[in-house]
């Protein structure tokens, strides 16, 4: 049996801007993060129109403990592995 492959799923959404289609990308993301086939710290967002130009939605940087951080891209506070209560 071969491994499996990696594929990405384009699903076009309406967002007023940038931010607004993050946080819904972050959403969406979260909301399917139980199946163990997605991988949601690599979610992007591009415009429609250019497509080439990816902008990351998760900071996903590797922390100490092996885990990956779950904030948003950009975030100011320090990397977690859990959202800050």
């Amino acid at each position: 049996m071969s491994p499996a492959e990696r594929y990405v799923i384009h699903l076009p959404v309406v967002a007023a801007d940038l931010v607004r289609a993050r946080i819904l990308a972050r959403t969406a993301a979260r909301s399917l993060a139980f199946l163990t086939q997605v991988d949601p710290g690599e979610t992007t967002v591009s415009a429609e129109d250019d497509q080439g130009v990816r902008h990351r939605v998760f900071c996903d940087r590797l922390l100490k403990n092996g885990r990956r951080c779950i904030l948003r891209a950009d975030h100011e506070v320090p990397c977690a592995a859990r959202p800050p209560r």
